[in-house]
Order: structure tokens, then sequence, then C-alpha cells
């Protein structure tokens, strides 16, 4: 029954760890997709940060193993040596022994499992902050390019109503002139008809 819950959580570790490297690894692409140099680094810090805390959890699951398998060996290489009806005795005891050992690893292993699964929610907070922050800033920027393109139409509306502006200015002084001529001409006209009649 303990070797079964050994079993368990070995697999439930197992299953935490692919699930922390692959989260790690979406950090990491994430990263390389910033445009900031400083969001990058952040990023990168923290991938290098779980990563650390990923390997010193291995390493403390491994030595937890071992120690494990080493008691386990100790009490079966002992349990051999001894012979006769001791061997009976403590058999019985040894049982009550390796199923006391088996549970303190079990929840030794419970225990890492439980790190990892915390270790792996953590990382997922950070990547879906890191997700949203990342489509925010697109959003933004997309905005920004909208209303790049609005002040460029502005700009040309405005090159196009000053050109339009003085193209006016010109046509009323043309007109002007041209009306002045003509009141001239007339004028000319009477006074140089009516003097030389």
């Amino acid at each position: 029954m303990d070797s079964a819950a050994v079993k368990m959580c070995l697999q439930e570790i197992v299953k935490l760890d692919l699930q922390a490297k692959a989260i790690i690894q979406d950090l990491e692409r994430l990263a390389y997709e910033q445009d900031k140099e400083s969001d990058k680094h952040n990023i990168l810090t923290d991938v290098k940060n779980h990563r650390t805390q990923l390997a010193s959890t291995q390493t403390a699951l491994r030595k937890a193993y071992l120690a494990s398998q080493m008691a386990i060996e100790r009490k079966q290489k002992d349990d051999l040596m001894e012979g006769g009806s001791e061997v009976r005795h403590r058999n019985q005891s040894s049982k009550e022994n390796i199923t006391k050992t088996a549970g303190a690893i079990t929840d030794n292993l419970m225990s890492l499992s439980r790190m990892m699964s915390n270790q792996v929610q953590h990382s997922e907070q950070t990547m879906s902050t890191l997700v949203s922050s990342s489509k925010t800033i697109s959003e933004t920027h997309e905005e920004f390019k909208g209303m790049t393109g609005h002040i460029q139409s502005g700009r040309k509306l405005l090159t196009k109503y000053n050109r339009r502006e003085i193209t006016d200015k010109l046509l009323i002084v043309l007109a002007l002139v041209f009306f002045f001529a003509t009141v001239l001409y007339i004028v000319k006209k009477r006074l140089f008809t009516s003097a030389t009649e």
C-alpha cells in the first residue's frame, strides 16, 4: 500500500516536473518576443530563478529517494544477517519500521510534490500576467499605429488646405487687379472719349 503511494507520488512529481519545464520554456519564449530590453531582461531573470529552484527541488527529490532506498536496503540487509526465531520477531518489527520509514518517505515526497505544485502555480500566474501584459502592449501598439495613420492624414489635409489658401489669395489678388484694370479702362475711355469729343 505504501509503495503504491510512493509510486503515485513519484508519478505526480514527474508530471509536475514536466509542467514546470514547459512553463519555464514558455516564459523564455515569451521573453524573446518582448520589444523592450528591460522586459526581456526581467523575464529572463525570472526564468533563470525558476530553473534554479527547479534544479534544487530535483536535487532534493533525488536525495530523498536515495535516502529511502538506502534505508530500505539497510533494513533488508540487517534482516538477512540475523536468523532463527529472532528473524520472525524482527521481521514483524522491521515491517513496522519499514512502514514507518515508507510513511516518512511518502510524507517527504508529498511535501516535495506540494512544493513543486506551488512552484508550477506561481509560474503559471507569472506566465498569465506576462501574457496579459503582452496583449495589452500589442493592443496599445496597434492603437498607436492607428493614431499615426490619423495624424498623417491630418497632416496631409492641413498641407492641402494651406496650398488652397495660397491659391485662393492669389486668385483674389488677380481678380482685384483685373477689377481695377477694368475700372481704370472704363474711366479712361469715358474721360478721354468725352475730352476728345
